[in-house]
């Protein structure tokens, strides 16, 4: 096999192992603790190599705004928002539904720097690939 072959072939097999990394972690739970246990699940799978994307929904969406602030949770005493901080620090991309700052109301400028409004066709389109882990909370 020439170099330019090989080169391909381990491109080919890079790209389908990253697709493979992806998840969706899809919260929309005002529980503390379902919040708190999905953001602990999605450091360790980021940790483990996966490219984690969030999507935050109904009362979880309030993870997002400035200012945020909840009860910490044992063990480690954080709170979810903490956690997703972290999440974001760590290179996760964390949007909020398209319906939750109208419904809020609320606009773009209270939500966390890094943190957007979803387009729905671009999530519809990540939540069919097959590549892609998608687990709600």
């Amino acid at each position: 096999m020439k170099l330019w072959q090989t080169l391909a072939c381990a491109a080919v097999v890079s790209t389908a192992a990253h697709a493979d990394n992806d998840v969706f972690v899809y919260l929309t739970s005002s529980s503390l603790q379902t919040q708190g246990m999905a953001m602990v699940l999605a450091s360790q799978m980021q940790q483990q190599g996966a490219n984690v994307s969030v999507l935050l929904c109904d009362g979880a969406g309030d993870l997002a705004l400035k200012g945020h602030e909840s009860p910490t949770l044992k063990p480690r005493d954080v709170t979810p928002a903490q956690l997703l901080q972290q999440l974001m620090s760590g290179g996760a991309s964390v949007e909020v539904c398209a319906l939750y700052l109208p419904n809020k109301p609320a606009t773009a400028d209270a939500l966390l720097d890094g943190v957007t409004a979803a387009q729905p066709p671009r999530i519809a389109e990540k939540m069919l690939n097959p590549a892609v882990k998608v687990f709600s909370f």
